[in-house]
């Protein structure tokens, strides 16, 4: 057994922000080794090449000894409950007082010195995170965005560390290692069935997620989703909708014959006018307005980021548009609620019916709730990869269904059944492991074969 010695902390999980974690801990001074339950995790020379002196255990943490660790440090993927460090749970460091189980985001805690904007939810946060940071730039404020989206937390300490602000989006695996946030505005936008193999059921994961609003001076929540409310009052709240607001609330009303979106009764700006398509994302345009009032930034401003801010590829993405049929790369979903928030985003929208490109590796979920919503707006649905037979039996019955075996076969048969005035949209309610390394190249997969077969790339 391999001791780590008193007033050395551990670093657990050498991917992308576990060496995020360590170049922190370098520019600090603090001593510390790494381990990775992994035999050789990749980059692991490279790794031991930046870092000389660093010690690295590769293999069971139960082969450390940390009786007399000073902090251990998680990566956001290594679960807490992992042999050997779920009985750290509940300890304190003797020093502080502060847990003895950190993760990441922690550590970022303890050294900013300006205020942080966290945006967290099953679905839309990478887009609300970028919206807020846009915004917040477009006001001339100097800003650093990462976190879960891009740049790990702590490099953007190294990056820009005279950031007059910090938007960070956040995951529940994150959060859950993060005792006190202490943000200056959080949202949390929804919640979906997700990440159950890690928190073990909904009330866990959103146990988990609500840790966003731990210290917060100002909460941004979903007045659609009471999942999305405090357990505990904050010192400030704003919700959002789509429906007509409330007092004191965004959402979207009528005023001059058209839908706009709204603070209370009074008019923002137009809702066509907002560049992302469909109504789901109006909604995630309310929020990132909801955090920017809090932050102090000039209507205009934001207004103007929402005119021209083009989405995140992969989020509801348009890719093309031929002979009146619309082709959405929305490789992103992957998950039932981020397919239905698509769905009910753009099907209203549409002069024509939805064609929907679902499929891939399910993780378990309850594919049901699709069903109604795709029986109003559908034409087809055409089911690829590990999990279509299971979308098959929720979906029959609801709308004609097609099964095929890859990617590029659902594609191809939505472009023979499309008609003018509707949209191909790929929202594949799954992971893709099964044909891919990842949703990105799940995307840029639809993306080249609409570009070669169908049209001309939207600009």
């Amino acid at each position: 057994m391999v001791k780590v010695p008193k007033g050395v902390t551990l670093v657990v999980g050498l991917g992308l922000s576990g060496r995020a974690i360590c170049r922190h801990l370098s520019r600090q001074g603090v001593p510390y080794l790494v381990a990775d339950t992994r035999a050789v995790p990749p980059g692991r020379d490279d790794f031991l090449a930046a870092h000389p002196g660093i010690e690295l255990h590769c293999g069971p943490l139960t082969d450390l000894d940390l009786s007399e660790v000073e902090e251990v440090v998680l990566s956001p993927g290594i679960d807490p409950q992992t042999p050997g460090l779920a009985e750290l749970a509940g300890r304190t460091r003797e020093a502080t007082g502060d847990p003895l189980l950190v993760g990441e985001i922690a550590l970022f805690v303890r050294a900013c010195h300006a205020p942080i904007a966290a945006i967290t939810g099953s679905n839309a946060k990478s887009t609300v995170t970028t919206l807020v940071g846009e915004m917040a730039r477009e006001a001339g404020v100097r800003v650093a965005v990462g976190g879960n989206l891009g740049t790990p937390a702590l490099d953007l300490l190294a990056d820009a560390p005279d950031a007059d602000l910090y938007v960070l989006e956040l995951s529940s695996f994150q959060l859950e290692t993060t005792p006190r946030l202490g943000a200056e505005t959080a949202a949390f936008l929804n919640l979906s069935e997700d990440h159950l193999d890690r928190h073990g059921d909904m009330a866990g994961y959103r146990a988990a997620k609500l840790g966003i609003f731990r210290g917060a001076r100002h909460g941004v929540v979903n007045a659609e989703d009471p999942n999305t409310w405090p357990e505990e009052r904050l010192p400030a709240q704003d919700r959002f909708t789509t429906r007509p607001p409330e007092a004191g609330e965004w959402g979207i009303g009528r005023y001059r014959d058209a839908d706009w979106l709204m603070h209370g009764d009074a008019p923002l700006m137009p809702a066509a006018e907002v560049r992302l398509a469909g109504r789901h994302n109006q909604a995630n345009a309310l929020a990132a307005l909801a955090m920017g009032h809090r932050l102090g930034l000039p209507l205009p401003a934001m207004c103007a980021v929402l005119r021209r801010f083009p989405g995140l590829p992969h989020r509801g993405e348009l890719v093309a548009e031929a002979g009146g049929v619309r082709w959405i790369n929305d490789s992103k979903g992957t998950n039932v609620g981020a397919t239905l928030a698509a769905i009910a985003g753009l099907g209203p929208t549409l002069e024509g019916k939805l064609i929907l490109l679902a499929g891939g590796v399910g993780k378990g979920a309850d594919f049901r709730p699709l069903a109604e919503p795709l029986a109003r707006y559908g034409r087809e649905a055409i089911l690829f990869g590990a999990d279509a037979e299971r979308l098959a039996r929720a979906l029959r019955g609801h709308l004609p269904l097609s099964e095929v075996g890859e990617l590029s076969a659902a594609m191809a048969r939505a472009a023979r059944i499309a008609e003018p005035g509707d949209c191909v949209l790929l929202s594949p309610a799954c992971a893709s492991l099964d044909q891919f390394a990842n949703y990105q190249e799940r995307g840029e997969a639809f993306r080249s074969w609409v570009q070669r077969h169908v049209a001309r790339e939207v600009t």
